[in-house]
């Protein structure tokens, strides 16, 4: 069975659930009076119903600094993160941007969640008055989880799409990620050759029309915007400057795919291709052979504005393993290197009682990128590491690969600046 959750790219006029609202906005048929439906869009109604006040609504609004801090000032020195951060992430000139970076991060990692907590939690980082429209596609059978996010400012100058990447306990996600069949691009890329990840592929094509379309809508002037677009029609004129495109995990190779067919798809370079600032990944595996990456790297935004953040012993980067076939990187690739020899030696006396002991490393940038796995016997020895990675005695010992450095929380704590204390701005 197939389900579809947009926005419904206003073909249907539908009003967006304010946060803290319950129920949900009326839809009505072109041509059918109110209160006449079908009983598909009846149960559609009742399962929005649901979910809404349960777990998520399609199109949610940040809330207001006053509501998220009841209590004392409303901005402080530590709150929002980054003050005017829409401005700064429209001004950037180069790129990575530590600040952007750490933003890009905290959102790849929420986007696990639902559209409201990412609003507040885009809010806290400084997007204020930002919303959140959320696009979603669900084949089981086909192995599609595509699940994707546009955030936008309050002034309409920016926007960050966001990918959502493997959940840990969904089944149908991890399916997707080991299907690594070669698939050709719709498109000539280089060598005509060249494959992609099948999986990866298939997801982001579920979702893609949804999502540019809702760019193309945010593309425009403010004053054009119409009912559910999940924009108010005030603010810049001009509409979106900057794009940025982000995502952990398959959601980050889903971010990068998504940033190839902005490049090499006319329709979508002469619309966005200004506007397409950076693409900033966390965790992220390989999505094509060598031909592919190589007909990447030829492309200058590609070669230099794709920017993979890889943590440590992250086993991810160095999926599809060889034994799948033949995978390589493209972008600039930046590493958070951990001297576990000196943290072991720390570790034993922080047991002592003498010091404190924290998994302290630094990013650099890798020459050469992340390789593949050479064998399969890499997956339960990251997954072996995880559980070692849970005791005391065992958590400073080096490792070839590890489930655990791939979890998102990493990230954002390696790329948070000196002097900010978390994303939640306290």
């Amino acid at each position: 069975m197939a389900s579809v959750e947009t926005t419904r790219n206003n073909r249907q006029a539908e009003k967006s659930v304010p946060a803290g609202q319950s129920g949900v906005g009326k839809v009505i048929a072109s041509g059918r009076k109110a209160g006449e439906f079908l009983t598909t869009e009846w149960e559609e109604r009742l399962r929005d119903a649901l979910e809404t006040e349960g777990r998520w609504a399609r199109v949610a609004k940040a809330p207001s600094y006053e509501e998220m801090r009841p209590y004392g000032h409303q901005e402080t020195a530590g709150f929002p993160v980054y003050k005017d951060l829409e401005n700064r992430l429209a001004d950037a000139a180069e790129h990575p941007d530590p600040a952007i970076a750490h933003v890009m991060a905290v959102c790849s990692a929420y986007a696990y969640s639902d559209p409201r907590t990412l609003s507040m939690i885009m809010a806290r980082m400084g997007l204020e008055d930002n919303r959140v429209e959320m696009i979603r596609s669900s084949v089981d059978a086909m192995l599609i989880r595509s699940t994707a996010f546009l955030i936008r400012g309050a002034t309409g100058r920016t926007a960050i799409l966001c990918y959502r990447g493997t959940g840990p306990l969904d089944f149908i996600n991890w399916l997707s990620d080991i299907d690594v069949d070669p698939e050709r691009i719709g498109y000539q890329l280089g060598d005509p050759c060249a494959t992609v990840h099948a999986g990866a592929y298939r997801n982001v094509r579920a979702t893609r029309y949804e999502v540019m379309n809702a760019l193309r809508r945010a593309s425009g002037p403010r004053s054009s915007a119409r009912p559910g677009d999940g924009m108010d029609g005030s603010g810049n004129e001009g509409g979106l400057e900057a794009l940025y495109i982000t995502g952990h995990s398959m959601g980050g190779g889903m971010a990068s795919l998504m940033a190839v067919m902005m490049r090499h798809e006319r329709k979508y370079r002469e619309t966005l291709g200004d506007r397409l600032k950076a693409v900033y990944t966390y965790g992220q595996p390989m999505i094509g052979d060598k031909a592919f990456a190589e007909a990447c790297e030829a492309d200058e935004f590609l070669r230099d504005k794709v920017i993979r953040y890889t943590y440590d012993c992250d086993v991810v980067p160095h999926l599809p393993s060889a034994a799948n076939g033949p995978f390589r990187h493209f972008g600039r690739e930046l590493h958070y290197r951990i001297p576990h020899l000196r943290n072991g030696v720390l570790g034993i006396l922080a047991q002592a009682g003498c010091v404190g002991i924290a998994r302290k490393g630094h990013w650099e940038a890798r020459r050469r990128p992340a390789q593949q796995m050479p064998t399969m016997a890499g997956i339960p020895m990251a997954a072996m590491s995880y559980m070692a990675r849970r005791l005391r005695a065992t958590r400073s010992l080096p490792v070839v690969y590890s489930m655990d450095d791939h979890m998102p929380q990493h990230y954002v704590s390696a790329l948070t600046p000196p002097g900010v204390r978390d994303e939640f701005g306290d």
